[in-house]
């Protein structure tokens, strides 16, 4: 372990040279998580920075301890997402060059925003790793310094100046969950609050189907997954970073793992509480706060970032809503004739259902006279009023049967 790297005289220095890139991102008390929990919830919203992540902390304090020549070449990174633009703008910041190489499937809209801070974008390859592979043999050519978005304790450093604002905003802290992928900011964040309040509990959050540093601490070494599957595409990680993985033994007391469903329920949350757009690894931590089998104590649940594709937040949106039993999508079956329709209908507006979409199947059998398919898709206030409403269809003779759907 380099003892030299993540002291708190560096976390110090990192403190005040990220000031120049962030904006001021003050915790926000959630008085619904709070009830929620029975603890005291703050939200750290780095989906607040100007590049919508925490990343340009890392990237901004590793470009200034550059040499001049090492600035005079350029910097280089393989990303797809929020590091990308992380270090696009700090470079911008610094007057350097940025190559940034992107898989060929990265959306175009992160492509456009990665330019925009003035980076040359380079597409190779299918995934992340056919792209880096492509970023180190660029860097070699050219003489670029590759900054890596997460093995790398200067760039840990940079990250964890999170943990410095949240301790002096607030000194009674006693919890605070950190999501994992690589492991870049979980190191930087539980190594300072360790040194700052040795008492405090840094916990971290991986999403289930890509739990790769809860598996290298069970086997005390890392270990590469065989394949990840999550919608955390940020934190989609297989293999966690081998110079960070000792202060994460050391420093992070316990690991959360969170499945992708309750990621959507968390994002509707947010959205409806808070009016925050949070992309899914940064909802990590809100998700994991009903896990927590502590009570009374002051949690602040780090937001990690905000960029989320239109299409994918509607998706997410309409999943969220599926899994609140909001909306909900029932099949009867009813003769063809006259007045059925209105039947229907009417005994669900009687009980204060909304119906936002219908499909009339006239060929579910043979005998069109005997029974169509009538398909309603019904807007709810919940649970309960759901279970409401499929009871007032029973008992009109309706039997209907809940399909598993999309809008």
């Amino acid at each position: 372990m380099s003892e030299k790297m993540l002291t708190l005289e560096k976390f110090e220095e990192a403190s005040e040279r990220v000031k120049e890139v962030t904006l001021e991102t003050k915790l926000i008390y959630s008085e619904y998580l709070s009830n929620l929990t029975g603890n005291k919830v703050y939200l750290k919203p780095e989906n607040m920075q100007f590049t919508g992540a925490y990343k340009v902390r890392g990237a901004y304090y590793k470009s200034s301890t550059l040499t001049e020549e090492e600035r005079s070449h350029g910097v280089i990174t393989a990303s797809a997402g929020n590091h990308a633009q992380g270090v696009a703008y700090a470079a911008k910041k610094k007057g350097m060059k940025a190559t940034i190489v992107m898989p060929t499937t990265t959306p175009l809209i992160k492509v456009n925003r990665t330019k925009s801070f003035g980076a040359e974008v380079v597409l190779w390859g299918d995934v992340y790793d056919e792209a880096c592979a492509k970023a180190y043999e660029i860097a070699k050519e050219k003489k670029l310094t590759f900054i890596h978005p997460f093995d790398d304790l200067t760039v840990a450093t940079g990250q964890g100046t999170i943990a410095m604002e949240i301790i002096k905003e607030l000194p009674l802290v006693d919890v605070i969950l950190v999501p994992i992928g690589g492991g870049g900011l979980a190191c930087g964040v539980s190594t300072l609050a360790k040194l700052l309040k040795p008492n405090i509990k840094v916990i971290g959050v991986e999403p289930a189907g890509a739990a790769c540093m809860k598996a290298s601490l069970k086997e005390g070494h890392v270990v590469t997954l065989d394949s990840v599957d999550t919608i955390a595409d940020g934190t989609a990680v297989k293999t966690p970073g081998s110079k960070i993985f000792p202060y994460i033994q050391q420093n992070i007391d316990d690991i959360i793992t969170v499945e992708d469903e309750d990621l959507i329920v968390s994002f509707l949350d947010m959205v409806e509480n808070h009016k925050m757009i949070v992309e899914n690894s940064g909802l990590l931590t809100v998700a994991a706060l009903k896990q927590l089998d502590i009570r009374g104590k002051k949690i602040v649940s780090i937001l990690s970032g905000g960029n989320m594709d239109v299409i994918t937040m509607s998706s997410v949106v309409q999943q969220g809503l599926i899994f609140r039993n909001r909306i909900f999508t029932v099949s009867v079956l009813l003769p063809d004739k006259p007045g059925e329709l209105q039947r229907v209908a009417g005994v669900i507006a009687e009980k204060n259902g909304n119906v936002i979409k219908l499909e009339h199947n006239q060929f579910v059998t043979t005998n069109r006279k005997s029974a169509v398919e009538l398909r309603i898709t019904i807007e709810a206030f919940g649970t309960e009023h759901k279970e409401l409403i499929l009871s007032a269809l029973e008992t009109t003779g309706f039997k209907p049967k809940v399909v598993r759907t999309l809008i």
